[in-house]
């Protein structure tokens, strides 16, 4: 049977969300397209000829995008199966199905996308399509089950160069994406993970992880992205992949995403990561406001963040902080502050800009949704926006975060410093003088990628 996977965003990386499901469904005896709209053409004739067609849902923009694309799709091949997987798809259930999907998967979605293949290459027909019989189960919209994962098979996406590079000082490096699990221990109201998984996470076997890097590496890969939501959700299983990687590759740098309360916790392994080839940590502080930071369930205090940037620091280990500068209880004087506390931290040149401007998203089954104080400032949800809409109780502070965005998106066009684009945002949000003191290291002397962190 014919299958096209589609992937219209996946943060400038070559998507694992592909490249998985490839593998178990050409394990099956399936001709399988993998078509990643982010940076190749959609294969017109391999659509109209597919039985099935599965779209990977793993963001907020890729859904967005993908409800841009559906209806050019189904008038291409009005026959075809179509299926919606990843993070999102369960989140958007019902506005997935108003938009023709037929089979929604989420969490663990490589079985459940080959036992579809499988049904309809046999003629039997899914419980959502008409005339099935009541035996004709239709797979969980959510499923954790346990996988013996396979090597992601990449064959036929864009060549790693394609995608997003990093940046070390002036030399570019090729980088490749893998995930040594998905899911996460912890239920951060605002994070799209917790929905499905409820504090569960799943490991991807080291040997499949070693084995994907290896092809990867093969194919010209000199960096490694770790996608995991947290690298250290399980650092029995998370830390000898390090080793092993350094072991076979020990020229290879990689990155990862970890928790603020998680680096606190393993602190002594902060050296191992820089060992092994760790150009920097991603990790999510999302406000430096304590009763915000609560409000989002982070488990950790402004304090804290400080606290594992000094041992950061002192291990030599750059942190690349992420940020939600703007939620409903954003102030202005708050947001000025924030900026004061980066410049006094030296992370004004090292922070993303867009960090400097995203604006708290809630969308569907989102656990901010508990709290009677988001249900009473929210609006209706927006389909088209994938979100429930909401405003700041001081208008300044939404016109605020719309010309910070401006500004980035115009800066960012020209190639300027990170350091300038800090200072010209501190002059928008008049935060007051600039302090002359504070070092403004140029971007290109801390590792980044040439993709920004987004959603």
């Amino acid at each position: 049977m014919r299958v096209v996977l589609i992937s219209t965003y996946d943060l400038g990386r070559q998507p694992f969300g592909l490249a998985s499901p490839a593998a178990w469904l050409r394990a099956g005896g399936h001709e399988v397209t993998m078509a990643d709209l982010s940076c190749s053409p959609m294969p017109r004739v391999a659509v109209e000829q597919a039985a099935l067609i599965a779209f990977f849902l793993p963001m907020h923009t890729a859904t967005k995008l993908f409800l841009r694309l559906v209806d050019r799709v189904k008038e291409a091949n009005p026959g075809a199966h179509l299926c919606a997987y990843g993070l999102y798809a369960p989140l958007n259930e019902r506005l997935l199905r108003s938009a023709g999907i037929a089979t929604i998967l989420g969490g663990e979605f490589e079985s459940g996308l080959a036992e579809l293949a499988r049904r309809l290459s046999t003629g039997e027909r899914s419980a959502a399509e008409p005339g099935a019989g009541e035996t004709s189960a239709q797979p969980r919209a959510i499923s954790l089950d346990r996988q013996r994962f396979l090597a992601p098979d990449r064959t036929g996406l864009p060549p790693l160069g394609a995608y997003a590079h990093l940046v070390v000082g002036r030399a570019t490096r090729r980088v490749g994406y893998t995930e040594a699990s998905r899911g996460c221990r912890h239920l951060c109201r605002h994070c799209p993970v917790v929905p499905v998984y409820r504090g569960q996470f799943r490991v991807v076997q080291s040997d499949v992880v070693l084995e994907d890097i290896r092809r990867q590496v093969a194919a010209g890969a000199q960096h490694i992205t770790f996608g995991d939501p947290d690298f250290f959700n399980g650092p029995g299983h998370a830390v000898p992949i390090v080793r092993a990687l350094h072991e076979q590759w020990p020229w290879l740098s990689y990155d990862v995403t970890i928790k603020v309360e998680h680096l606190l916790q393993h602190a002594d392994l902060m050296p191992v990561l820089r060992a092994t080839g760790c150009a920097f940590v991603t990790s999510a502080v999302e406000s430096l406001d304590d009763a915000v930071l609560e409000r989002l369930a982070k488990g950790h205090t402004h304090q804290e963040f400080f606290d594992v940037l000094h041992l950061m620091r002192a291990a030599d280990l750059p942190m690349s902080p992420t940020f939600i500068p703007f939620t409903p209880w954003t102030t202005l004087a708050g947001y000025r502050e924030f900026l004061r506390a980066l410049a006094g931290l030296d992370l004004a040149a090292q922070v993303s800009p867009i960090q400097l401007a995203i604006r708290l998203l809630i969308p569907e089954g989102s656990l901010l949704l508990e709290l009677p104080e988001v249900r009473r400032l929210i609006g209706r949800f927006n389909g088209r926006g994938l979100c429930y809409p909401w405003r700041n109780a001081d208008p300044a502070v939404d016109a605020l975060c719309q010309e910070i965005q401006a500004l980035i998106k115009s800066e960012e066009k020209r190639s300027a410093e990170r350091g300038e684009i800090f200072r010209k945002i501190w002059d928008l949000a008049q935060a007051g003088e600039f302090p002359i003191d504070v070092p403004m290291v140029s971007r290109a002397a801390i590792p980044y990628l040439t993709e920004p962190w987004y959603c």
